[in-house]
């Protein structure tokens, strides 16, 4: 990436093979997919408002591959293992590339019976979903738990885990995602463009907002005392955490950040089937600037995935 702005800033280069350091695995790349940080970082904003990293630099952290070369204080790694992750959030990954370096406290080996496309599409989005999850308040058995945007790429993931932890799922989309949702798992599906969500939806027990303030404070109409809101967007300002207060709710930001031992958790439900990331797309490395285009537009369902070969 040349410079913030548009996918014209994205250019195809050759450069050097990275060199691990002594606690980072060297990754043949044979997969990765792209997230909506990934256009914001592009545009100046996402990674690029809380790291000082500035062009030209390679975009890209979901990453799943095969080990070409091992750091000398890595134990847990060796040469040809299978690996995946989402490394170097909330800094720069640079996995879109035929060759990445990472840290081996930030990947995990890929379940057997899980592909290279599947893992990569699970990186990212499976953390984020996992740690806005569990971070804070975990969702109980049978608790009423709503997924704003759930065919998104963290939405439809958050869907799955969240059946698996045993609760009662609802989750927001347009209608024309709406058997996309109930196909995930979900037990109800709502419109959003048919009415105010929070005049219809009965009351629940957490949520996860996927979208922005709006829909955030909105949902605080419809939360039970002592329940929880996590949003992955940076808007849970002090106003919005004082509305929660008044209200007796929880209300937490969270930030994904690449973690091994929560990447864990992912690979057990990828290996168990009870998470699969849904791939709406693929394109080739050289293509990577259409991948950005249509997830531009953000409407994408699931997971675009970028496939390479070294």
């Amino acid at each position: 990436m040349k410079n913030y702005g548009s996918i014209e800033n994205l250019v195809e280069e050759d450069v050097l093979r990275p060199m691990p350091k002594t606690t980072q695995v060297l990754i043949r790349v044979q997969a990765n997919s792209i997230n909506p940080v990934d256009v914001k970082t592009r545009q100046g904003k996402g990674a690029a408002n809380w790291s000082s990293i500035n062009p030209p630099f390679i975009l890209g952290w979901d990453v799943s591959g095969i080990i070409e070369e091992v750091g000398k204080s890595v134990t847990d790694f060796r040469r040809g293992d299978e690996v995946f992750g989402s490394i170097g959030f909330p800094g720069l990954g640079q996995t879109n590339a035929e060759y990445v370096v990472a840290n081996a406290d930030e990947i995990v080996l890929k379940p057997k019976n899980t592909s290279h496309q599947e893992a990569a599409a699970a990186s990212m989005a499976g953390l984020t979903a996992w740690q806005a999850l569990s971070r804070f308040v975990i969702p109980q058995k049978d608790e009423r738990v709503l997924i704003h945007a759930a065919s998104g790429g963290v939405g439809h993931l958050a869907v799955q885990i969240v059946k698996a932890l045993g609760g009662y799922v609802i989750g927001t989309s347009s209608s024309q995602n709406k058997d996309f949702v109930l196909s995930m798992g979900a037990d109800e599906q709502y419109d959003y463009h048919s009415a105010p969500f929070e005049e219809h939806i009965e009351p629940v027990d957490f949520v996860l907002d996927t979208v922005g303030r709006d829909t955030a404070e909105r949902s605080l109409k419809i939360l039970k005392h002592g329940g929880t809101l996590v949003s992955i967007l940076p808007q849970i300002d002090e106003q919005m955490q004082q509305l929660a207060r008044e209200k007796d709710i929880n209300c937490f930001f969270s930030l994904m950040k690449s973690s091994s031992q929560d990447l864990a958790h992912v690979a057990k439900m990828l290996s168990q089937r009870q998470i699969t990331p849904y791939i709406s797309d693929q394109f080739k490395l050289e293509e990577l600037r259409q991948a950005h285009s249509l997830m531009e537009l953000g409407h994408a369902v699931g997971k675009l995935v970028i496939n390479v070969s070294a």
